[in-house]
C-alpha cells in the first residue's frame, strides 16, 4: 500500500515475545499481492488548503507548511519528500508544479479548477527512485467553503472526492518469514522488518527512511512510518476473516488527516 497510502497519508508498544502460532496465522493472512480498490476509498473530510497570492504559492497545511514564489523557477524547501519545487501559473484557472530531489525531478502535477470554481482536478506523475515505470494519477476534489478573493482561482480549501491511478501505484506484496515481513511494490519501494515495534530501514522511498511494525492480533498489523526519526504517518492493516480483503486506516499525525482504503488479494 506504500505508494498510494503515502500520497494521502503515510506507535510504540511494550515489548513482548511473539509466539510461533501467532506469526503463523499472520503469514496466512498477509502473504500475497494486494491491490487498492480506489472506488471504495473513504478520504479524510479535512480539507487541503493552499493559495497563490501576489505571485507566491502557500501550502498552508502540508506536513511542513511552506511558501515559494510562483515564478516557474526552482526554489528550495524543507520538511518535504522533495528538496525543491517550482510553481507556474499556467493561466487564470490552472497551475503546474515540479518537485525535485537532489536535482532530479521526482514528481509533476497540474491543478485545474472548473469554470464554476467548485471542482479541482489534479493530474500528476511520480517518478520512482529506482527508475522504474512512472506512477500516474488523477485526483478530483470539491471546494470547501467560499472561494477566496484576490488570489488565483485554484486557491482555497479542497476535500478529496476521487482518486484513480496507474496499476503500479496500487499494488503491494507482503511475504512473511518467521517473525518478519518483507514488503515490495512495482515502483521499488521495499522493507524487511520484524513485528517487534522497532525501527527498520526502508528502501526506494523519497519521503521515508524507516518503518516500525507491530502485530496487534493474527489479522492486524500496525505500521509507523518515519523520516529522520519523526513520525510521518501510521497505518492499521486488517485482513478479513476470509483472507480476501484488507482494510487500511492511514493517518498523518502532523496534519490530522485520516483516510480508509480497501485492498483485495490478487
Amino acid at each position: 500500500m506504500k505508494k498510494f497510502v503515502r500520497y494521502f497519508s503515510c506507535v510504540l508498544f511494550s515489548a513482548f515475545v511473539l509466539c510461533v502460532p501467532a506469526v503463523s496465522h499472520a503469514q496466512a493472512a498477509f502473504n500475497g499481492t494486494w491491490r487498492i480498490d480506489t472506488n471504495t476509498a473513504k478520504f479524510s473530510p479535512k480539507p487541503i488548503t493552499f493559495y497563490i497570492g501576489n505571485g507566491w504559492y502557500h501550502c498552508v497545511n502540508c506536513t511542513t507548511p511552506f511558501t515559494v514564489q510562483a515564478d516557474g523557477k526552482d526554489h528550495p524547501v524543507t520538511g518535504q519528500p522533495f528538496d525543491s519545487i517550482s510553481v507556474t501559473i499556467v493561466n487564470p484557472q490552472s497551475i503546474s508544479m515540479t518537485e525535485s530531489k537532489n536535482g532530479k525531478v521526482i514528481g509533476e502535477q497540474t491543478r485545474t479548477v472548473s469554470a464554476n470554481g467548485k471542482i479541482l482536478t489534479v493530474k500528476g506523475t511520480d517518478y520512482p527512485q529506482d527508475g522504474s515505470k512512472p506512477v500516474t494519477f488523477d485526483v478530483t476534489a470539491k471546494r470547501d467553503g467560499i472561494a477566496p478573493s484576490d488570489v488565483h482561482a485554484t486557491s482555497g480549501n479542497w476535500v478529496i472526492q476521487k482518486y484513480s491511478g496507474s496499476e503500479n501505484g496500487l499494488l503491494t506484496t507482503y511475504k512473511v518469514t518467521g517473525d518478519q515481513i518483507a514488503m515490495s511494490d512495482p515502483t521499488g519501494d521495499s522493507y524487511t522488518a520484524k513485528l517487534d515495534g522497532q525501527d527498520y530501514p526502508t528502501k526506494g522511498m523519497y519521503g521515508q527512511d524507516a518503518v516500525a511494525l507491530k502485530l496487534v492480533n493474527p489479522h492486524t498489523i500496525q505500521e509507523t512510518d518515519k523520516l529522520k526519526g519523526k513520525v510521518i504517518g501510521t497505518a492499521t492493516l486488517t485482513v478479513s476473516p476470509n483472507g480476501k480483503t484488507m482494510t487500511i486506516v492511514a493517518a498523518n499525525p502532523n496534519t490530522g488527516r485520516t483516510s480508509t482504503f480497501t485492498a483485495h488479494k490478487q
